[in-house]
């Protein structure tokens, strides 16, 4: 089993995106999706949470009010919907499942037992 995003692409300043992750197996007790992210020269950066049972959602500040995560368990999916995309969100985006993945309301960073990856999908952002 491997996970897969897809959806990346270019796209200017202002501009929007869905990614989507695919690969893995919704019947997990306490899956936990989450999506990160690695610029050139950067560490790998996790952005975003969804737990798959309830769809309850986490985000680090640099995305939060400009990208949504979500699920469809009709199709087994999760969805990333970036709107307002910068040029510094420009990166190869991953999503990853594990049985922990969390945004502290303490300081902001997001902390994970991610185990299961993918291959990525690249967002360019540029005019």
């Amino acid at each position: 089993v491997q996970l897969q995003a897809s959806g990346g692409g270019l796209v200017q300043p202002g501009g929007s995106l869905r990614l989507s992750c695919t690969g893995f197996r919704s019947t997990v007790d306490y899956l936990k999706i989450g999506w990160f992210r690695q610029a050139p020269g950067k560490e790998r950066e996790g952005i975003s949470c969804i737990t798959w049972s309830d769809g309850s959602t986490s985000y680090v500040d640099s995305v939060k009010g400009r990208f949504t995560v979500s699920r469809d368990s009709s199709k087994n999916m999760v969805y990333l919907q970036m709107n307002n995309l910068k040029p510094e969100d420009t990166a190869v985006y991953y999503c990853g499942a594990g049985d922990y993945c969390s945004v502290s309301d303490y300081n902001g960073l997001l902390y994970h037992k991610i185990d299961l990856w993918g291959q990525g999908t690249q967002v360019t952002v540029s005019s």
